[in-house]
């Protein structure tokens, strides 16, 4: 492989990004401007999605993608991450895999770095852990166009302050509303989740694009 420096890397994971989803049937777009919060834009059908391009790299079991850049400011240059309503998602390649991630905002918000792990723990830990396969970029654009359609729609009949994750909905009869989540947004707030379906509601979890898991009420 020529070339090590930063800029180098970005260009290459940029470049691999745009033809794995040119691959998975996705048109790319690139801004004309530089230094946006953004390097790309997929076209999702129904929108655009602002995906901000990384280098990762394996380091033993996972895949390390570091999200923390740095900003001139008036006092100099401040550490800096990325907010929700900055990008829709991260899409990082990693070089010694040969494969992109897809990261959604709502996973990489404020964050310094995310972790996804290609193997298994030797302890046999699987809690709260970031598998590999789960954000693979193929499968993890599916997610992420079913997740912007939901916060279209739930932007269009809630306030905008509401702290509701983002879903869609469907209803298969008038007295049931289900909601349509990826499974690694389900691992990331269940706890807000089993709340709700104790309430009442139904969630279809969803896993590449295809129904993984249903949650409802007891």
């Amino acid at each position: 492989m020529q070339g090590s420096g930063t800029n180098y890397k970005g260009n290459v994971a940029e470049a691999e990004v745009a033809a794995a989803a040119v691959r998975a049937g996705i048109p790319v777009l690139k801004p004309l401007v530089e230094h946006a919060r953004y390097d790309l834009a997929f076209d999702l059908g129904s929108r655009l999605a602002r995906i901000q391009c990384k280098w990762a790299t394996k380091r033993d079991d996972v895949v390390l993608i570091r999200l923390s850049g740095y900003r001139l400011s008036s006092r100099g240059p401040i550490k800096s991450t990325y907010a929700a309503d900055e990008i829709d998602a991260v899409a990082a390649y990693c070089d010694e895999l040969d494969r992109c991630y897809l990261l959604p905002s709502s996973l990489i918000a404020g964050a310094y770095s995310v972790q996804l792990r290609v193997n298994a723990t030797r302890n046999g830990q699987r809690a709260a852990l970031h598998w590999a396969t789960d954000y693979e970029l193929p499968g993890a654009i599916a997610q992420l166009g079913e997740r912007l359609s939901g916060t279209q729609e739930v932007a269009g009949s809630s306030p905008a302050s509401s702290t509701s994750p983002p879903a869609s909905s469907t209803a298969s009869s008038p007295s049931e509303t289900r909601q349509i989540l990826g499974a690694h947004d389900f691992r990331n707030r269940f706890g807000w989740y089993f709340e709700q379906a104790a309430k009442g509601e139904t969630f279809l979890i969803t896993r590449r694009g295809r129904q993984y898991a249903r949650l409802g009420p007891p």
